[in-house]
C-alpha cells in the first residue's frame, strides 16, 4: 500500500493511548502499563483536537466517561473489571439512542429530543464493559452520505479537512481514522457506514440485513427496510470482537435474525480456494481512474494472497437507482416523518425536504414494484454466490470531494446522480441485505484514501474476515495515520 506519489510512506504514529487497538488496550492493562482512566483521558484529547479541525462530536459525554474509567480503573486493581471490552472507548453515532443523551440525528426537529432507553447495541457494548465517549455527527436523518447538518455543521476529513467526511456515520470515521478509540458505532442505509470508512482510511463493516438489532433506541425509523447498524474501527479483529458482541437476537425488533452467539477468526491465512469475483464498475458505473487503479492494485494483492479472481458480478439492471431504490429509500424516508408539516420541516436542509418530497410522492404501487425489481436485484446476488465466495468491487467511485458538498455529479467525463451516483457500489447490497466491509487499498494522487468493498453471501461474515485479514497482513494500512489529524493532535497535548 502507498501514498499517491506511489512510494511506501509510514507518517508516524500518534503517542495517545487512544490511538492503540483493542487488542494493544487490553494487554496493556494486563501488564498494567496504564489504566483505564489514563487510556479515556487520552481519548478525550484526542476527540477535542479532532473535533476542532474536523467537526466529529455532537454530544461529549466526556465527565460519564472518566467516572466509568474511574470504577474500571478501581475494578482492575481489585481483580474484579470483567468483560471482552472493559476499559476500551468507543464512540456512538447520533442516530443511535444513548439513554439520556440528546439524540439531535443532526434534525432541528430532535432538539429537544432526550431518550430515556439505550438502543440494544449501546446496552451490549456497556455489558461488555466499553466506555462511551461521545455521540458523533450525522447528516439530517441520516439521509445523504455525508455528515453536514443544520445541527451540527460541516464534518471534514482527518486526511484534509477541505474535503468531507463521508457519512452518514462521517464523524465516527473521522474520529477512528484520527485516533480517537478504537472503536465507533455507524449505522448503513444506502453506504452510510462504508462511504466515510472509505473516505477517511478505516475498516467499516455493514452485517447482514437483522444481525445486529437497530431497537429500542434507533432514530429516525428511516431506511426501514434498509438500514443496518455496524463497527468503524482501524483493524480487522477490532471489527470481528465488536461484531461478536453487538450481533444478538432482540425480540424488539422485527427484522431481528434468530442466531446464536458467533466468533470471528481474523488469523491470517492464504486464500487458497477462496473464488472471488471483482468487478470495477458493475458494468454501468462511471469510476474516477485514481479509483480504478487502487481496485487494480488490490486485486493483484489478493490474487498474491492465494485467491481465484474472476472477472464477475451480479449483472444488476443499470436503472436500479432511479427505479429501485429511490421509490424505496425516498418512500421510507418521507415515512419517517409522515406527521411532520412544512412548518416542522422549515428549518431543515433543503435536500431533505426535496427527498422528502420526492418520498410523498411515489405512490403506494412505486414502492410495491419497487420491491419486486429489489427481489431481482437479490436474486442476481443468490445466482452470482453459485459461482463465486465473495465479490470485491471499489467502496466509491471517487475520493474524498470538498467539504460542504452533497456529492459530485461528474466522475471522468460521465454525469451522475449527485445525491446517490458517486457511490454506486454501496447502495445495491443494501438492497440485497448482504454483509460488506471496506477497507483501505491505496490512495489516490491527492493522499486521500481509496476503498476496497468485500461483499459475501447473507450470514457470511466469516469469509469477509478471511479475505480482510489477508488484505491486511499483505497491505498493513493501520501503519498510516492522517498527517494534519497528527498535527493537531500534538498541538492538543502540547497546549495540555
Amino acid at each position: 500500500m502507498t501514498d499517491g506519489s506511489g512510494r511506501t510512506a509510514f507518517p508516524p504514529a500518534p503517542t495517545g493511548l487512544g490511538a492503540l487497538s483493542v487488542a494493544e488496550i487490553m494487554a496493556g492493562y494486563r501488564r498494567k502499563a496504564f489504566t483505564p482512566r489514563d487510556v479515556v483521558d487520552d481519548t478525550i484529547a484526542a476527540l477535542q483536537a479532532t473535533n476542532e479541525a474536523c467537526n466529529a462530536v455532537v454530544t461529549p459525554m466526556y465527565e460519564q466517561a472518566r467516572a466509568e474509567a474511574d470504577r474500571l480503573t478501581r475494578d482492575m486493581s481489585a481483580g474484579e473489571a470483567k468483560g471482552p471490552l472493559a476499559g476500551v472507548p468507543v464512540t456512538i453515532k447520533d442516530l443511535v439512542f444513548v439513554a439520556d443523551v440528546p439524540a439531535y440525528a443532526g434534525s432541528p426537529m430532535n432538539k429537544a429530543f432526550v431518550p430515556n432507553v439505550d438502543a440494544a447495541v449501546v446496552s451490549a457494548l456497556k455489558a461488555s464493559g466499553a466506555i462511551i465517549t461521545c455521540k458523533t455527527t450525522t447528516c439530517e436523518s441520516g439521509y445523504k452520505l455525508t455528515a453536514d447538518s443544520p445541527v451540527t455543521g460541516t464534518t471534514r476529513n482527518p486526511w484534509n479537512p477541505g474535503r468531507t467526511s463521508g457519512g452518514s456515520s462521517g464523524g465516527a470515521a473521522a474520529g477512528v481514522a484520527a485516533g480517537c478509540g478504537p472503536i465507533a458505532i455507524g449505522t448503513d442505509g444506502v453506504g452510510s457506514i462504508r462511504v466515510p470508512s472509505s473516505f477517511c482510511g478505516v475498516v467499516g463493516l455493514k452485517p447482514t440485513f437483522g444481525l445486529v438489532p437497530r431497537s429500542p433506541g434507533f432514530s429516525p425509523p428511516s431506511w426501514a427496510s434498509l438500514a443496518h447498524t455496524g463497527p468503524i474501527t482501524r483493524t480487522v479483529a477490532d471489527a470481528a470482537l465488536t461484531l461478536e458482541i453487538i450481533a444478538a437476537y432482540d425480540l424488539r425488533d422485527p427484522a431481528s435474525l434468530p442466531v446464536s452467539p458467533r466468533r470471528f477468526d481474523t488469523n491470517a491465512a492464504p486464500l487458497d480456494g477462496i473464488r472471488i469475483g471483482a468487478s470495477a464498475d458493475l458494468g454501468y458505473a462511471a469510476v474516477s481512474p485514481d479509483v480504478r487503479a487502487a481496485f487494480s492494485k488490490a486485486l493483484a494483492v489478493l490474487d498474491g494472497c492465494g485467491a481465484q479472481i474472476t472477472l464477475d458480478g451480479p449483472g444488476l439492471d443499470p436503472g436500479i437507482l432511479e427505479h429501485t431504490l429511490k421509490p424505496i429509500a425516498f418512500t421510507e424516508q418521507a415515512a419517517a416523518v409522515a406527521t411532520k408539516t412544512a412548518a416542522d420541516l422549515a428549518s431543515s436542509e433543503a435536500d431533505y425536504r426535496d427527498v422528502v418530497t420526492a418520498g410523498r410522492r411515489f405512490s403506494g404501487t412505486d414502492y410495491i414494484e419497487a420491491g419486486y425489481r429489489r427481489g431481482q436485484a437479490r436474486n442476481a446476488f443468490v445466482k452470482l454466490f453459485e459461482r463465486v465466495d465473495a465479490l470485491v468491487t471499489p467502496t466509491v467511485a471517487v475520493t474524498a470531494f470538498e467539504a460542504g458538498r452533497i456529492g459530485v455529479d461528474t466522475i471522468d467525463g460521465r454525469k451522475v446522480d449527485s445525491h446517490l451516483g458517486w457511490s454506486p457500489f454501496t447502495w445495491p447490497i443494501n438492497l440485497a441485505g448482504l454483509p460488506a466491509a471496506t477497507l483501505p487499498c491505496g490512495f489516490d494522487r491527492d493522499g486521500l484514501p481509496v476503498g476496497l468493498q468485500i461483499v459475501a453471501p447473507w450470514l457470511d461474515e466469516p469469509t469477509i474476515f478471511r479475505i480482510a485479514a489477508a488484505f491486511e497482513q499483505a497491505q498493513p494500512w493501520a501503519r498510516f495515520w492522517p498527517p494534519l489529524a497528527l498535527r493537531e493532535l500534538d498541538r492538543a497535548r502540547t497546549k495540555a
